[in-house]
C-alpha cells in the first residue's frame, strides 16, 4: 500500500515528539516518517526535495505525488488522522491560510530556542 511520506527534523525535540504522538493516532497506517537527516545522507533518493528548506519546514509527499510544506503539511496530516481530522477541517476554513502559514513559520524559527536540539538525531 502506498503511503504519504512525511519528512521531519529528527534533531528537533518538538518535531520528534509530535511525530511520536501522530504515529499513535495513525490508525489507518497511512504515514511513513523519514527524517531530513536520512534525506541528506541518502543524497539523490528524494530529488523533489532538492533546494527545499526541509530543516525549517515539515514536508510531505502525498500518495498522489503532491509535495506540501509547513502549514499545508500540518493541515493535511491532521485531516488524515481520524481523531484529529476535525482540527484539519478547521484549518481549511477561509482565512486560516493567511494566519496559519505565518504562525507556522514564526513557531518553526523559534523551536530550537524553546525546546532545545538533540545532539544526535532521534528516530524511535
Amino acid at each position: 500500500m502506498m503511503k504519504h511520506v512525511v519528512f521531519y527534523d529528527a534533531t528537533c525535540p518538538f518535531c520528534f515528539n509530535v511525530k511520536r504522538i501522530l504515529r499513535k493516532v495513525d490508525w489507518l497506517n497511512q504515514l511513513k516518517w523519514v527524517s531530513v537527516q536520512e534525506v541528506e545522507r541518502e543524497n539523490g533518493k528524494y530529488p523533489y526535495l532538492n533546494g527545499r528548506n526541509t530543516r525549517d519546514e515539515i514536508h510531505m509527499l502525498t500518495k498522489q505525488g503532491e509535495l506540501k510544506a509547513g502549514f499545508h503539511t500540518i493541515r493535511e496530516l491532521l485531516l488524515l488522522l481520524p481523531p484529529l481530522s476535525w482540527m484539519g477541517l478547521i484549518l481549511y476554513l477561509p482565512g486560516m491560510d493567511r494566519l496559519g502559514s505565518p504562525f507556522y513559520k514564526w513557531f518553526s524559527r523559534h523551536r530550537y530556542q524553546w525546546f532545545g536540539q538533540y545532539e544526535q538525531p532521534r528516530y524511535q
